[in-house]
Order: C-alpha cells, then structure tokens, then sequence
C-alpha cells in the first residue's frame, strides 16, 4: 500500500468537540443474557442524524477543507473560523460527492450544509424514498444511479467533471486519505467507550462489530488494539448476503462477493475498502456472517428493550444471540458489546 495507515483519535475529538449537536452517546446494559452480560453502544441519535456516520462524513468535510485552506494560502486555518462568513464564502466552491446507502450520504450532506459547501449523493433505486428527503432536506442533489451501492459508487467515481471532491467511505488502491479522514472520526467512539471502561474499570471480553465495507469495523478494532488497556476478542460481523470481508480474510486479499440483496441494507456491501480489509486482517480475531432473519431478531429484541434500531444496527448483536449457530465460544459471565449504529427512521 502506498500510503502510511494511520488513525489520530485526537485530532478527531479536538474538531468534533467544538461542534455544538457533539456529545457521547450512551452504553447500555441490558439484562443479562444466558450468564452473558450485555453491553450496547447506542448510536442511534449520533448528533441528531440517526447513525454513527455522523462522526466520519462531518470530520471528514471539516478536515477536508481545513487542508484545502491550507494548500491554497500556506497558513492554518482555526477550525472556529470555518463558520466565519469570508471563510464560508470560500468553501462554497467545493462540492462533495459519493455514494450512499443513506447514512454516510446524510452525514457528508450535513457536513456540507454546516460549511456552505454542497454535495451531490448518488444512491440506488432500492434506497429507500425516505433516505432521499432526508438528504435533500439537507441540501444535497440527489442522484438515483443503479441497482446497488455498487452501481452507485461507480456512478459517483465517474461524477468529477467540474473538479468535485469523491469523499467516499470506501477505498482502493490510489484512493485512501478521504476514507481514513472517515475512518478517523468513526474512532471516537471507541475513544468514548474506553473512558467510561477505564472509569468503571469493567472491560469487555468480546466486541462485535457489524461490516459493509468495513471502515466501522476496522476504526473501532484500530483503536481498542491501540488505546485499550484490556483486549477483548474482536469479531467482524456480515450478512451472509455480503460476506466480502470473510471472503477476503479467506482469499489473503480483497474479495468481490455476489448474492441476493440482503435487508441489512447499510451492510449489503460486495467488495470491501482496502484500507478496511488490511487493518481487520491483522486485528480482528474472528468473521462470521449472520441471516437477515437473525438481524431482524435482534433488532426485534432491542426494541423489547427500549432501543430502535434496524436489521444493520442489529447485526452485531445477531451473532451475539446466535453464538452457539456460528460456533463462537462465549464462556459464562464474559461481557459482550455490540454497537446499535443508526436508529429505526
């Protein structure tokens, strides 16, 4: 790889913290479950957009155009000054574009509205109708392009006539600084759990992590092996339609999946970011793979407990409800945590 992989939780928390919807979300614990207690990263209001994806496409914009300021008059910007009017003016210029299968288009959207810059989101025709008002709420053109995120990743590479800036939560080879300025801003919420764990002194033993293309799963497993005072066993988890990132650990190297769209719809991803795949190949402990119906069960369950979320907010718990299936050994009073990743609407 021609680029130095490399994450700085700080410098995400320093630029997020000064952003006023900025708070940590919340661990709760829910009852415990076959001698198994039950941790869970509630991700579902993350500042107010409904989705992780918040951290990574907000920081992701800011960074981006921090950068920008930079190159173009050799001198730093503040970060307080990009909501200055002449800095504003300055960032109109720009416009963001990717692919999306909603939360990652929200939050790039979202961080272009805050700047005064714009944004362009390609999605499939199977996003949902309501992802799209939300996106155009925010100001974003909205482009159906495909019949799947793939299609519509391509669509969004080829969109670059004007000079418009791809900021996509993928990678491949040449592409890899905007996805881990995402990447990075995903690591704060790792940041968030070890200071309530190193608080409560009371550390998990397993941590299930859901994957599309797997730029949350490798953010969190980058940070807990670099800043977490105790290891747990990590555990990348797919759906059995999407299976691009056990297919890849299986191959020795990036693998496009086929199969049926799954109802895992943030997580029905073919082919995996590179950026991703390299660092879960050395960190991640275990891959497994869960049905749509499991999702769907966990998320029916958290609902039971006062937490809404969807089939893809759900997944890492799935295969925590269903260790014994997949063959993942969780002995008696282990303290297992999931993240719920974006909320029901």
């Amino acid at each position: 790889m021609d680029y130095q992989l490399s994450l700085n939780v700080r410098c995400a928390l320093d630029l997020l913290e000064i952003c006023p919807a900025y708070t940590q979300t919340p661990i709760v614990e829910i009852s415990p479950l076959n001698n198994i207690r039950l941790l869970i990263k509630d991700e579902t209001n993350r500042m107010g957009l409904g989705s992780f994806k918040a951290l990574g496409g907000i920081y992701a914009v800011a960074k981006f155009l921090l950068e920008q300021w930079q190159k173009e008059n050799g001198s730093e910007l503040p970060v307080q000054r990009l909501t200055d009017p002449e800095i504003r003016s300055w960032s109109n210029k720009f416009t963001f574009v990717c692919a999306s299968a909603g939360n990652h288009g929200i939050a790039v959207a979202k961080g272009a509205e805050l700047f005064n810059a714009n944004s362009r989101v390609h999605i499939a025709h199977s996003v949902p109708a309501s992802f799209a008002q939300r996106l155009t709420t925010l100001g974003a053109v909205v482009i159906r392009s495909g019949e799947t995120y793939e299609e519509s990743m391509v669509a969004a590479m080829n969109d670059n006539l004007n000079g418009e800036t791809l900021l996509a939560d993928s990678s491949w080879p040449g592409y890899y600084h905007l996805p881990m300025l995402v990447m990075e801003g995903y690591t704060v919420i790792a940041e968030e759990m070890r200071q309530v764990f190193l608080h409560e002194d009371n550390w998990p033993t397993h941590v299930f992590l859901q994957a599309g293309v797997g730029g949350l799963a490798a953010s969190m497993a980058f940070e807990i092996r670099k800043n977490w005072k105790q290891q747990p066993r990590i555990i990348v988890v797919e759906p059995l339609a999407a299976p691009c990132l056990f297919e890849s650990y299986k191959q020795g190297r990036t693998t496009t999946v086929s199969g049926p769209i799954s109802s895992m719809g943030r997580l029905d991803c073919k082919e995996p970011s590179l950026i991703a795949f390299k660092l879960l190949k050395e960190l991640a402990d275990d891959f497994v793979c869960v049905s749509d119906e499991d999702a769907l069960a966990a998320a029916d369950f958290l609902a039971q407990n006062n937490l809404a979320t969807t089939a893809s907010g759900a997944a890492g718990l799935a295969a925590i409800l269903s260790n014994a299936k997949l063959d993942i050994t969780i002995p008696d009073n282990s303290i297992c945590l999931a993240i719920a990743t974006e909320g029901s609407s």
